[in-house]
């Protein structure tokens, strides 16, 4: 009897590890987060990152580095395609590494970057809220938005998430050439709340790039 229970329990045990391991394998990706549409009203306050003390305010020191494509083994289709490509670095989450990235000073967020043509540019900094800015109090919570214009395209990602949801606006994505992403950061954010942005930046339009990648404006607009 004895012996019974042992191998039952042991096959128990067994069952339990592969069923875990089969919904591991099939696991799906978490979805990425649904975005929240930013206020159309005027902003309660404005501070705009592309000047040394609007960026030194957040403590932001910004990063950017070129976009590379190398080629890689397919993900799908394999029987048709042996290879594909994908972007290097791929610069979305938290706890990248971008030290070794040239730096920029916020004031020269604006200057014109790249070799032209299909060009992509990553452009990366970690605002930490400050206390107070100028006579606006940020120790009582505020809705902010992350507002910026890159010359052509910008997808936006914040603290490794790129909100989105198909078939309805998503203003972390794209939204037209030269047009503004405006991406809610917090609907209650206050002092010490911390925000790693990271924007991917393309030249466009994609199927006939001219010019180059800059910065039109960035800034993050406080709501109260």
């Amino acid at each position: 009897m004895r012996r019974s229970t042992v191998w039952l329990v042991t096959a128990a045990v067994a069952l339990a590890g592969s069923l875990a391991t089969v919904i591991t394998a099939n696991a799906q990706p978490a979805p990425a987060p649904v975005p929240v549409m930013p206020p159309s009203l005027p902003p309660s306050h404005v501070v705009n990152l592309m000047t040394n003390d609007g960026s030194a305010a957040f403590g932001a020191k910004w990063r950017v580095t070129d976009v590379r494509f190398v080629e890689v083994p397919a993900a799908i289709n394999k029987e048709r395609y042996k290879t594909t490509y994908q972007i290097e670095p791929r610069a979305t989450t938290t706890d990248f590494d971008d030290s070794k990235w040239d730096a920029v000073e916020a004031k020269d967020l604006g200057a014109r970057r790249s070799a032209g043509l299909s060009a992509f540019m990553w452009f990366r900094a970690l605002l930490t809220v400050p206390a107070r800015i100028g006579d606006f109090d940020l120790s009582k919570p505020s809705l902010a938005v992350f507002n910026v214009l890159v010359d052509d395209y910008g997808e936006v990602w914040v603290n490794g998430e790129m909100p989105r949801r198909s078939g309805y606006p998503s203003p972390a994505t794209i939204q037209g050439l030269n047009m503004p992403n405006r991406v809610v950061l917090g609907t209650q954010v206050k002092a010490g709340d911390k925000f790693q942005i990271a924007v991917f930046a393309a030249n466009g339009p994609l199927s006939a790039p001219n010019g180059s990648i800059w910065f039109r404006q960035a800034m993050v607009e406080f709501y109260r």
